[in-house]
């Protein structure tokens, strides 16, 4: 890349010197980087319209001074020998911090933004790891032929898609996987597809909420949710969780009037209860009486063991009054960056209306792919395997945390997904811990952050998709033992 810097030929400085200058300061400044190539003498002549000789010169001195390197054979580059320090300049204070006031200020609402936060547990792979999935089970051989099959012989009205909704071939194919598995009511006009559960969230708030409108949540419950839903403005009512899902009563006595619930009936993030039929009632006519909604978020429920995976939520409805998450990353992989969200019918111009302000629409190769992946099969093959193997993992698990902990421990959520959670009734300071786990590789998520109130139950949530199956007991033992130090 050629660098930005200006020659000026009136001026009395050389031309070799200011060329000199322009490279030298570029580096000193970091915008040329250790190890970056050079373009050779002849590009940049071109470029600059000067004389070889001057742009020879320069290069030759930068050169002399370290701070140009050569390479034989393939041309020029800045020095990677040059030490930080040296490459650092004095540059100017920074402007003092202005009021909200102030010309520099910004949106109130963004201000309520929580800080982000790179926890330990999402930075490594393997032990204990929340939703990572076994990735060396993904059929791989089968993915990358259908990648080459769509990049290959690409369709045009696929290539210039700029539907805000996705591309109907894969809408369709999410709409009978969804009626078929999970008793969804849906046809593949209320299907949107989505970067993720998380911009699905986004989304959702925009459209139905307004800054100070009262929301529960479930306590506890998934802190991403939460902050999309402190980002909107909303009033946060967090309702208490038992072995039945959300407490519908305790949430009424909260607050009756809410805007809307966000559940996770299937399997409840972080304890993995499963919401009881008669509570999924009492919500759906709690929504209707309120004229509230119900944000159901299906994120792993294909994923069951005691028993064939439960109907959605979504499929209870009979007033329109459920608007359903779901997701490809829990399943295949994180970065793949797919959902989909079924909207009710009254609702799609709206929600049409806000994502196309966000990115006008999806990109379709992988929509492209995954709609063979389902079609032909390999969706629900891949589904079967897995369920399988992450049964045999989740038994290991549990069986090992009562062998080493006994009583001392209580075990959530083994029914279905790919974590449990584990609480200790005596106390344990989960935060701390899970930040020198993952100095030995054991990537904790702390349970106490999943609560908005006072008392917190403490504990951690163990992921065993990422696990191979001959670890997990070592892997317990070894966090038993680092639990101890701190006894």
């Amino acid at each position: 890349m050629l660098p930005v810097f200006s020659i000026d030929r009136n001026a009395k400085v050389p031309l070799h010197r200011q060329i000199y200058d322009g490279f030298r300061s570029a580096i000193l400044r970091r915008d040329l980087r250790p190890g970056q190539q050079i373009p050779s003498s002849r590009e940049l002549a071109a470029e600059m319209h000067v004389s070889r000789f001057p742009v020879l010169n320069a290069y030759a001195q930068l050169l002399a001074e370290g701070y140009f390197e050569s390479r034989v054979g393939s041309g020029t580059f800045v020095s990677t020998s040059l030490p930080e320090q040296k490459m650092s300049v004095s540059l100017p204070p920074k402007e003092p911090t202005r009021e909200p006031s102030g010309p520099r200020s910004v949106s109130r609402r963004s201000l309520q933004y929580p800080d982000f936060e790179y926890h330990a547990a999402i930075r490594g792979w393997g032990a204990f790891g929340v939703h990572q999935p076994a990735i060396e089970e993904f059929p791989f051989t089968i993915w990358s032929s259908l990648v080459a099959r769509h990049t290959k012989n690409p369709q045009l009205n696929a290539i210039h898609h700029i539907d805000p909704m996705g591309t109907e071939r894969f809408r369709k194919a999410i709409a009978e996987y969804l009626r078929s598995a999970r008793g969804v009511k849906c046809e593949a006009d209320q299907v949107m597809i989505v970067s993720g559960s998380q911009q699905a969230l986004d989304i959702t708030a925009r459209v139905l909420f307004d800054p100070g409108d009262p929301v529960w949540i479930e306590e506890p419950g998934y802190r991403l949710e939460r902050n999309v839903l402190l980002a909107a403005g909303c009033k946060l009512i967090p309702v208490p969780v038992d072995r039945e899902g959300l407490d519908v009563n305790a949430g009424m006595a909260k607050n009756r009037k809410a805007r809307a619930a966000f559940v996770t009936p299937s399997h409840q993030y972080p304890l993995g209860s499963t919401m009881s039929a008669s509570r999924r009632l009492q919500l759906l006519n709690w929504a209707q009486q309120a004229g509230a909604w119900i944000i159901e978020d299906d994120y792993d429920s294909e994923y069951r063991y005691e028993s064939l995976p439960i109907a959605s939520l979504h499929g209870l409805d009979v007033n329109s009054r459920v608007i359903y998450i779901g997701t490809f990353s829990k399943v295949l992989f994180a970065s793949l960056r797919l959902g989909y969200i079924v909207i009710p019918e009254d609702l799609v111009q709206r929600f049409v209306a806000v994502r196309h302000l966000m990115d006008i629409f999806p990109p379709y190769l992988y929509q492209e792919v995954l709609t063979d992946v389902i079609t032909e099969g390999h969706f629900a093959r891949h589904l079967r395997k897995m369920r399988q193997l992450y049964g045999e993992k989740r038994t290991i698990l549990a069986d090992s945390v009562r062998e080493e902990f006994g009583g001392a421990v209580e075990i959530h959520g083994v029914e279905a997904g790919m974590h449990l959670a584990v609480t200790f009734p005596g106390g344990v300071a989960d935060v701390e811990i899970a930040q020198r786990a993952a100095k030995e590789r054991l990537w904790l998520w702390p349970l106490s952050p999943s609560y908005m109130g006072d008392h917190p139950k403490q504990g951690f949530v163990l992921g065993f998709g990422s696990t191979p199956r001959d670890h997990i007991r070592r892997t317990v033992r070894q966090l038993k033992a680092l639990i101890e130090t701190y006894k």
